[in-house]
């Protein structure tokens, strides 16, 4: 099979994964491989492999944050964080600023009315901000951080956000309020994934 002909890539169905021993199923290591001669590009995928390398099953993400933000000489961090877990990011915030300067944007930043956009409201009978992602990024943008973090933002609302970061954007947590914030939850247990394969 090669990527050049067109044909959709499944490699989830591969029960072989002979590209771990070094095989290119694809034909295209050549050119993919190239996408790595951009200086920054191979700067953050270094550190990434001596992260992996040096804390391999030994140190939570928290502290591989730490480290990356370290051996990237990054000074300054956005969080990107939702409301709901307002307790939660101000411990993460103030581990995170022993180490760099950090700068953090609630989901709600600017107060807009959700009946602005014609969004559709959980509670009619109230005001609903909207989440608003695209100006947790710019705000931070206007910060000029050197990695955001997003800290459970919603489905969708992290896609924005990432889409209007300028820097370079990695995700601490992933919401999920159903599996406590563990969306890989509904894939361990059998009975949720047997209710989404019936969907």
């Amino acid at each position: 099979m090669s990527v050049k002909d067109n044909l959709l890539l499944d490699c989830a169905n591969c029960d072989d994964r002979i590209c771990r021993d070094g095989a290119d199923c694809t034909g295209t290591a050549e050119e993919i491989g190239r996408l790595y001669d951009e200086p920054s590009v191979r700067r953050m995928q270094a550190v990434a492999t001596s992260i992996e390398a040096n804390f391999y099953f030994k140190v939570p993400r928290l502290r591989e944050l730490i480290e990356f933000g370290k051996e990237m000489n990054y000074k300054k961090v956005g969080v990107a964080f939702c409301i709901g877990l307002a307790e939660e990011v101000k411990v993460f915030c103030d581990i995170l600023s022993n180490h760099f300067e950090v700068t953090s944007v609630v989901c709600k930043v600017c107060g807009i009315d959700k009946r602005n956009y014609d969004l559709v409201q959980i509670d009619n009978s109230r005001f609903e901000a909207i989440c608003n992602p695209a100006g947790q990024a710019e705000l931070l943008n206007r910060q000029a951080t050197d990695l955001n973090v997003i800290f459970g933002l919603c489905m969708g609302h992290d896609i924005i956000f990432s889409q209007f970061s300028r820097a370079p954007v990695t995700t601490f947590v992933v919401k999920d309020r159903v599996l406590a914030h563990n969306p890989i939850g509904a894939l361990n247990s059998q009975y949720y994934r047997k209710e989404l394969l019936r969907l």
